[in-house]
């Protein structure tokens, strides 16, 4: 029995790569649409210049102090007294309070002892792992 089977006789052969790349820009989407974006609050601070700040964890709590005095919980507008509550009622899930990140937002303006009375608001909470946010020198 005599088996005849074709042959490319001088054409060029390959792989349809078309389907492949369908496949890849589909899984692009896919993650560019899944990914979860850091949201921090909206509010306006003229935040100090630092030549030696690092980027760190975006934390689930920000303490915003304006110059005018206004603090801010995440969005929240607060006093010193509801900020005290709101430290001590935050449920930081399964990660321990001394581990969970807290980040202090304060305009230029805002005095030492404002920034102080804040480090000690959030550690009387139990809160220890702080960060303030700054800008890079420009």
């Amino acid at each position: 029995m005599k088996v005849s089977g074709r042959r490319n006789k001088g054409g060029v052969g390959g792989v349809d790569l078309s389907p492949m790349l369908d496949v890849i820009f589909q899984l692009i989407l896919f993650f560019l649409v899944s990914t979860t974006f850091s949201v921090l609050p909206a509010i306006k601070v003229n935040l100090p210049e630092s030549s030696t700040s690092q980027g760190v964890e975006t934390s689930s709590i920000t303490i915003t102090a304006r110059e005018d005095g206004s603090l801010y919980f995440n969005d929240d507008k607060v006093s010193m007294k509801e900020l005290e509550k709101l430290m001590k009622a935050f449920d930081t899930g399964d990660r321990p309070r001394n581990e969970f990140p807290v980040s202090i937002q304060a305009d230029s303006a805002v005095t030492n002892g404002r920034i102080v009375a804040l480090f000690d608001v959030i550690r009387d909470s139990g809160f220890s792992a702080v960060s303030l946010r700054t800008t890079g020198k420009k």
